[in-house]
This record gives structure tokens, sequence and C-alpha cells, in this order.
């Protein structure tokens, strides 16, 4: 089954409940900034294992400490239900 695209209004009213994540270019994005390269390594392997797990994978770029994710339902042309439970996760990280 398709994940539906969720509505501007309903994309701001979930970005409320979310830390620093913002709407861009129908997808929804934060920056993170760690101690060092490792633990910004380490996020990411979490990140990573958390994609495989509920097959949803993010974009991500990273220099040393820092690290940019962006959340898209590719399928669905935007921001899902799916995208606004995994940055969920990932806060919670």
């Amino acid at each position: 089954m398709k994940a539906e695209k969720l509505t501007e209004d309903a994309i701001g009213k979930s970005l409320t409940s979310l830390k620093n994540w913002t709407y861009s270019n129908q997808g929804i994005e934060k920056h993170f900034l760690f101690a060092d390269f490792s633990e910004a390594f380490a996020f990411l392997t979490r990140v990573a294992l958390l994609s495989e797990k509920i097959n949803h994978h993010a974009e991500w770029s990273g220099v040393y400490n820092k690290v940019h994710l962006r959340l898209s339902t590719h399928d669905a042309g935007g921001v899902t239900v799916k995208d606004i439970n995994m940055a969920t996760e990932i806060d919670q990280f």
C-alpha cells in the first residue's frame, strides 16, 4: 500500500512535536552537531539500523561532527506519516 502524502498543514502540526526539524522542498530536515566524528558516526549507524528495520531510508550527509538528515517518501512525492514517525524515533536517540 502506497503511503499518502501529508498536507502542508498536517506537516506543520506534526513538526510542532519534533525538535528542530524543518519542512523544505517536499521533505523534513534537521542538522545535528556532535562532539566528534565518532559520535556522529555512531549516530549515523543507529539511523542506518532503524532505516533497515522499518524499510525507510533517510538522505544524509556529514562532515566530521556534523550530520544533515532529510526525510521524504519518494514514491508519495513528499512527507508521509512514515517520515514523521522516523523523525520521532531519531529524536529519541
